[in-house]
């Protein structure tokens, strides 16, 4: 039932109940409609939409009647209640045809509140459950099962009739269809393909051997009206689809009847406009383009006659340019052919008598730009060749800032690597004049001879030579600051043209932006002037209006090629009146910098700054280069290496202040003088270790391993070292109140027994630590060769005692224990030494180089691990004597036993032999270990011997003997409290 119109008065709708709605159902029996009159209420606020749910449009007042027993509103029209509503909310709110669904259905009608406020339940209203309709449902249960069999078995006429209609016309033309083969339907069908065509036509029935017969007449009949039949289902089919679709074929037919009609009137306007556009032409724009093409050949006459006037102008650069030359103005004269060759491109381009003007003048800038190298090239060689303490320190300035602005202007920036090849070149005079000037009062030279530097530098005695290298040091350090002086004039050159191309940059940005802005402006102006007149009729055409504005630009275009002649001409003035120095270059310094286009860009400018920069340290490098070729020369045959400390330091002095100064001057740290030197150094350490070291195994050789004397002179040493003086004090003459020698050297109130090499050598480590305090660039080295001598030391002297290498070597019987003792004292002497000596050269080093002092621990690792060995080896001699002592030992009278009494004679002579040498200390930890050893051995023979601790005869007798080597050994000295705990020599009891 359709929905009635927007304007239509809403109809009322009549509830029914869901006990009659189930029944209506059940039944398939549309419900009776109820009438309600007009004056019944409805709601204004209810949207229209189609009845839903348990509600039915109404009919005419008093058709209706009620269903049910509910209230009817015929009857109670005079009282509203819940049963007058036409719409309830569940339809409004499920209305399929919205859009989307209006969450603020509520909430826009009745205010934010509603649809958050709680509704309390009515207290009038049941409860209402399933339960409620449990008799209902039963007694309709049993219909309803009846009418829904009913609705499957018997389905509606109409449907029926519609659907069936449509299916067999679709079934009846897809079985038609089916009857064609599908070969006929395939997307590839073709004829020409021979599989394809003896598929469709089988001649192989046609061809019988006789020829033609009845029969193949028949079936080719036969195949042709199958392929007609095929044919008519075809365009059966094709006709009904074309039936189904005949209102769109209508429908392009008349589109393309209305297209037709469209283009025809678009033709006729086209017409139209064309004809209007030719009146236009005839009547407003021909008479004015005549007046423009008269205006436009008087400015061409007018600008042939201005450039006319610019060629004869032109025509006089060549001559102008020669007598600039001449007077040596080489920027005035560029100045003038940048000007020219500006003029030629722009202004007089195309000219047929000046088409070799260009070219000439490429050659002459060529010319002048030799000329300003060679220029150049002549004053950096004057510059440099003159004598380095004449005065000023630059020669000519005005000349060379010259030099340098005709240079930049013609973008020569390689100008810095003549100066250097000018530089390298005097470098190598200064060495040769410091060198001949030294031979000439030199006798014992003849130059005639010895020829060359190298060979007469080492003919020289170290202290002529020396005093020839302090002289190379002064020249180069006052050659420095020459380059330094020209160098910053070549700077400021640099910077001040740089500054003005800035500065002129900037007002000509300025400049340009507001012509622009006024230009544009103006023609602006000039263009609304021109409308304005033809509006209010002042003039027939607005194009009469635009001349004037385009004679004006004209003019001012022609007021600029003028400007131009006018340059060329001040250009030749400039060249003719340039007398002064110092007036030409201020005006080279103006018409230079004017032309931006032939200047070097900012970068380039800067780099040349910066190799000014790098030219300095080239300078610095190559005095250094020059200064280690001096120092190499007198190297050569190893003069330097036998040098005596004294003479290598003043080198060393002379050299280090000489790279400071260059430093200072140059802002550069050159490292090939600091490195030849420390070659040099590296070379005079090896000499003086390799000395030290052979005289080191000479006296290792030679050493007998017994105690010896202590000089003064080395009680002394020993006693600056703890003062904490590391270095040499100067020997004494020896004299009558000298004092005698002493037994032991003391050291911090100890006192060391040490052979004579332990003294030598540490008069030799403090020889090491005085050249590190006069060289400290040899420290590292310095420290290497140390501890090598030390570590040769410590492996020769193992060699020679616990190796038993002096038996041989010096011819020892025997190596004793006083000899094993010896060594291990004068080895803990080294030992104390070591941490005095590394803090010294860790005051010399580097925090950097503080990673090779780790070889002093290893130093001391090794002389800690020889001491410990020193110690095992006499712990050995007694442990092999109390083997083969107590293998022989038996309990039995007298007491105490010879074996004990032989032991006890043993410990005595090992504790009179080591007693003196070594600490107190340990003498008592030695004999501890004895001790230990002497348990060992006489456990073992009286578990052999089976003697147990069970106080019989034998235990008595064990008992008198080791009471008797306790009481010998703690009567030794220094052994009195030594705890001997004798009691371990017995097995204990399980």
């Amino acid at each position: 039932m359709p929905w009635p119109p927007a304007t239509a008065p809403p109809q009322c709708l009549v509830p029914v109940s869901e006990a009659e709605m189930g029944s209506i159902t059940r039944s398939g029996i549309p419900p009776p409609l109820a009438a309600a009159g007009p004056s019944a209420p409805c709601l204004t606020s209810a949207p229209r939409s189609p009845p839903v749910g348990n509600y039915f449009p109404c009919g005419p007042a008093g058709e209706g009647r009620g269903l049910c027993d509910g209230p009817s509103v015929v009857a109670e029209h005079d009282r509203w209640t819940v049963y007058s509503s036409k719409v309830n909310l569940p339809a409004a709110l499920n209305d399929p045809r919205l859009a989307k669904r209006e969450s603020d259905f509520f909430t826009k009608t009745w205010g934010l509140d509603f649809a958050e406020t709680e509704v309390m339940p009515s207290f009038y209203l049941p409860n209402i459950t399933r339960e409620h309709f449990g008799p209902y449902l039963q007694e309709t249960a049993q219909r309803e099962k009846i009418h829904e069999r009913c609705k499957t078995i018997c389905p509606n006429k109409d449907d029926v009739d519609a659907v069936s209609s449509i299916t067999t016309n679709h079934d009846k033309s897809r079985a038609e269809l089916e009857q064609v083969p599908k070969i006929f339907l395939k997307p590839d069908f073709a004829l020409e393909d021979p599989a394809t065509f003896n598929a469709v036509l089988p001649w192989s029935h046609f061809n019988s051997a006789g020829g033609k017969s009845s029969r193949d007449v028949a079936s080719s009949k036969l195949l042709q009206e199958k392929l007609s039949h095929y044919l008519d289902v075809v365009e059966v089919s094709i006709a009904r689809q074309i039936s189904l679709r005949s209102e769109a074929f209508f429908h392009a037919m008349s589109s393309q009847h209305e297209l037709q009609d469209q283009l025809q009137e678009t033709q006729r306007a086209v017409a139209v406009l064309r004809g209007r556009t030719a009146d236009m032409d005839r009547i407003m724009c021909q008479g004015p383009l005549r007046a423009l093409r008269t205006a436009l050949a008087r400015n061409n006459c007018v600008k042939l006659h201005n450039k006319l006037k610019l060629m004869a102008a032109v025509h006089q650069t060549q001559p102008t340019v020669q007598l600039l030359l001449s007077t040596s103005e080489f920027v005035g004269a560029l100045e003038l052919i940048a000007t020219t060759k500006e003029v030629l491109q722009q202004e007089l381009q195309g000219i047929h008598s000046f088409r070799h003007l260009g070219s000439q003048l490429c050659e002459l800038e060529k010319l002048i730009d030799k000329m300003m190298v060679e220029d150049f090239s002549m004053y950096a060689r004057s510059d440099l060749s003159r004598c380095l303490r004449d005065e000023p320190q630059v020669l000519e300035k005005e000349r060379l800032e010259s030099l340098v602005f005709g240079l930049l202007r013609q973008r020569k920036l390689d100008f810095l690597d003549i100066y250097s090849d000018e530089m390298i070149m005097a470098a190598k005079a200064i060495v040769a004049q410091a060198v001949a000037e030294s031979v000439l009062h030199i006798e014992e030279i003849d130059t005639e001879v010895v020829t060359k530097l190298a060979d007469q530098m080492r003919l020289m005695t170290f202290p002529q030579w020396f005093e020839v290298l302090k002289n190379v040091f002064e020249s180069f350090l006052l050659f420095l600051q020459r380059i330094k002086a020209t160098l910053s004039v070549i700077g400021n050159v640099v910077l001040e043209v740089l500054d003005s191309n800035q500065k002129n940059r900037l007002l000509e940005e300025a400049g340009s932006g507001a012509s622009g802005q006024e230009s544009s402006q103006g023609s602006s102006l000039l263009q609304g002037e021109a409308e304005l007149a033809y509006l209010t009729h002042e003039g027939l055409f607005i194009s009469d209006a635009l001349n004037e504005a385009q004679q004006q630009q004209q003019a001012a275009a022609q007021d600029q090629s003028s400007a131009v002649g006018s340059r060329v001409q001040q250009g030749r003035a400039e060249a003719a009146g340039c007398d002064s120095a110092s007036e030409s270059f201020v005006g080279r310094d103006q018409n230079f910098i004017s032309s931006e286009n032939m200047m070097p860009t900012e970068l380039e400018m800067n780099r040349v700054i910066n190799n000014s920069q790098e030219l300095l340290y080239t300078a610095s490098d190559v005095s250094h280069d020059r200064c280690v070729k001096v120092l190499t020369a007198r190297a050569k045959d190893g003069s330097l290496e036998r040098l005596n400390s004294a003479e290598f330091v003043c080198l060393s002095q002379a050299v280090e202040a000489f790279v400071r100064d260059t430093e200072e001057l140059c802002g550069r740290r050159s490292v090939s003088l600091r490195g030849a030197l420390q070659s040099q150094a590296n070379r005079f350490v090896h000499r003086f270790h390799e000395e030290r070291k052979t005289k080191l195994s000479l006296l290792l050789d030679n050493e007998r391993w017994k105690q010896a004397e202590v000089p003064a002179e080395f009680q002394d040493l020993v006693n600056s070292i703890a003062d904490g003086r590391i270095t040499l004090p100067e020997r004494k003459t020896p004299g009558p109140e000298d004092r005698k020698p002493t037994e032991f050297l003391l050291v911090n109130g100890q006192k060391y027994a040490v052979v004579g090499t332990v003294l030598l050598l540490i008069r030799m480590f403090l020889e090491y630590c005085h050249c590190v305090n006069d060289i400290p660039s040899i420290a590292t080295d310095m420290l290497t060769r140390l501890s090598d001598l030390l570590k040769h030391f410590n492996s020769r002297s193992c060699q020679l005692v616990l190796g038993a290498g002096a038996l041989q070597v010096v011819g020892l019987k025997t190596i004793t224990t006083k000899n094993l003792a010896l060594a291990s004292r004068c080895l803990q002497l080294v030992v104390h030494y070591i941490p005095i000596i590394r803090a010294h050269f860790e005051t010399k080093l580097q925090p950097k180089q503080f990673s090779v002092l780790r070889h002093f621990d290893h130093i001391t690792k090794d002389y800690n691990d020889h001491i410990a060995e020193i110690s095992a080896k006499l712990v050995a001699i007694m442990d092999s004597l109390f083997e083969k002592v107590l293998s022989k030992y038996e309990v039995k009278a007298p007491m105490p036993s010879a074996c004990f009494r032989n032991v006890c004679k043993q410990m005595a002579k090992m504790h009179e032999a080591i007693y003196e040498l070594l600490p107190e200390e340990q003498t008592q930890m030695l004999f501890l270990r004895i001790n230990a050893s002497f348990k060992m051995h006489l456990k073992r023979q009286l578990a052999r011997l089976g003697v147990v601790n069970d106080g019989g005869p034998q235990h008595g007798l064990v008992v008198v003997d080791v009471a008797f080597y306790t009481e010998n050994v703690q009567a030794l000295r220094s052994l009195e409290r030594l705890d001997l705990n004798m009691a371990e020599i017995w097995e204990q009891k399980r």
